[in-house]
């Protein structure tokens, strides 16, 4: 007979010793990921370092070119047309987070005009 004590430590040692000892896994199985992994047409890119702007993988850091007078960020901020014809004014918006940012929704980070570039 086995000393109360030890029972609970017997039972655990004789179920590890009657349990398959290989992971039984479907065939063609990879490791899963906590949550997809972003992708940028068909790359995969890291968010903390990069995103996906126009189907390209650009840094975080990165600027473009928003109009003839000022810069932007394309991971952050849209750059917006607000008037065509003799003045082509831009409009610098903010991205927001999780939702599919447009112009026309989308709260003013600034105008171009106030955002000249200098050389």
């Amino acid at each position: 007979m086995v000393p109360r004590i030890f029972a609970p430590a017997y039972v655990s040692v004789c179920l590890l010793l009657l349990c398959p000892r290989e992971v039984i896994a479907p065939a063609g199985s990879e490791p899963w990921l906590c949550q997809p992994a972003p992708r940028c047409g068909d790359k995969i890119y890291n968010p903390l370092e990069q995103c996906c702007y126009d189907d390209a993988i650009v840094s975080l850091s990165e600027t473009r070119q928003c109009g003839p007078h000022c810069t932007f960020w394309p991971c952050f901020e849209l750059c917006c047309p607000e008037s065509f014809g003799l003045t082509n004014d831009f409009v610098v918006k903010l991205k927001v987070q999780g939702v599919n940012s447009q112009c026309h929704s989308s709260p003013i980070s600034s105008k171009c005009e106030s955002r000249r570039r200098f050389p």
